[in-house]
């Protein structure tokens, strides 16, 4: 036998356990064959300067910028003076760079932390404005307008006095109309298809919760039309004096007298109707 050679198969073993204590000892080395890791810390920054900052970059309109500061000075420096205006500022950057959700949780977050603050009102109106801003179309889902509503209402009541409280009353309005309008669109859509009394239900609802939006007067007229094709003529020729005794020259009435009219009827108040009570608000 010739003992001079190398044996192919040894000498593939032995490359095998030196590639794995390779990778064994990079593995320690945090894999790194190079040198040692290197861990680079956050550099501390005084509350003072990086509240400055933000306050200077929203002066220049750069918010996005200006979040990175306070979400900085937040997070450096938790319990320092500045928190409660970092995340009071967090709020207004948000809501200025269209970030509506995270305005929103923004402000729950500064309310649950600092109820007794004297900005809750300005947060309550950063908030509800937040959920105004996102209001879709009336074929959409309303939700957003009730939460706006919800979130005015509470800013309005605690906070009569406030110099957000007219602002809050026509956003408000306008929101109320949005969910007016919602109700019209199904109700529509429900008397397009000859469901007379789920649409009748959606014009009540316009008439007894709405009033003093745009939509009540079509609403009368839909109600007029909707009961005369139930053959419900008492609740036709009622919701047809109703609109004509608030709104005597709207086209939506002259549409109800006509059809009406066309009849051989006339409106008429009844007695104890339920639309007898109802004004224009």
């Amino acid at each position: 036998m010739n003992f001079t050679g190398v044996n192919p198969i040894s000498a593939t073993l032995r490359m095998a356990v030196l590639a794995g204590m390779v990778l064994v000892l990079s593995g320690c080395a945090g894999l790194n064959l190079f040198g040692p890791s290197k861990i680079v810390e956050e550099e501390i920054i005084p509350p003072e300067v990086l509240y400055q900052t933000a306050l200077d970059d929203m002066d220049r309109q750069y918010f996005t910028t200006a979040i990175e500061s306070l979400e900085k000075l937040e997070r450096q420096h938790p319990y320092s003076e500045y928190a409660e205006r970092a995340k009071l500022m967090t709020v207004y950057a948000r809501f200025r760079t269209g970030a509506y959700e995270e305005a929103i949780l923004a402000s729950d977050r500064y309310l649950a932390l600092y109820p007794s603050s004297s900005e809750v009102a300005y947060v309550l109106f950063l908030k509800g404005s937040s959920y105004f801003k996102q209001i879709k179309d009336i074929t959409r889902d309303q939700q957003l307008a009730q939460d706006a509503i919800d979130t005015y209402s509470l800013l309005i009541n605690t906070y009569p006095d406030s110099e957000y409280v007219s602002e809050s009353k026509e956003n408000m309005r306008i929101s109320y109309d949005q969910l007016a309008g919602k109700e019209m669109s199904v109700g529509r859509y429900y008397l397009g298809n000859g469901q007379n009394t789920a649409a009748i239900n959606r014009f009540r609802t316009v008439v007894e919760k709405y009033q003093t939006t745009t939509h009540i007067e079509e609403a009368l007229y839909r109600l007029t039309e909707g009961y005369l094709k139930l053959g419900l003529v008492s609740e036709a020729k009622s919701a047809a004096a109703v609109l004509g005794l608030n709104y005597p020259s709207s086209d939506w009435y002259e549409s109800a007298y006509a059809l009406l009219q066309a009849q051989g009827l006339a409106p008429e108040a009844v007695e104890g109707n339920w639309l007898t009570a109802e004004t224009s608000g």
